[in-house]
């Protein structure tokens, strides 16, 4: 991961724990397969409303041009923080260890 998005993640989850208001909206991360076999890992605190917007193509640039999509992995994560570090942290990995994780490939 760039050492860039390292720092600003770290700060990040320093602001998150300093803050004394707990939240209690969900977020969850999402990985989308797309109809040339990419796939597309985003965050979001509406999942059925975000899967619509990405069918209809009015979500991200990069499915819009790759429809139809399939939601093949979520996850519930608690806070944004955790769900934008969790995001980074799969979008560095090779498309191998992502197909892993979504139980695509074997291990």
């Amino acid at each position: 991961m760039n050492q860039r998005y390292k720092k600003m993640l770290a700060g990040m989850q320093i602001k998150e724990k300093k803050c004394a208001k707990k939240r209690s909206e969900k977020w969850f991360l999402y990985i989308l397969k797309c109809c040339d076999k990419s796939l597309y890992t985003g965050i979001t605190k509406d999942l059925a409303r975000r899967f619509k917007m990405h069918s209809e193509g009015k979500a991200a640039r990069y499915t819009r041009t790759r429809r139809p999509v399939e939601m093949v992995y979520q996850e519930v994560c608690k806070t944004r923080t955790q769900a934008l570090v969790r995001e980074c942290f799969i979008k560095a990995l090779p498309k191998s260890k992502k197909l892993a994780l979504i139980g695509l490939l074997k291990k």
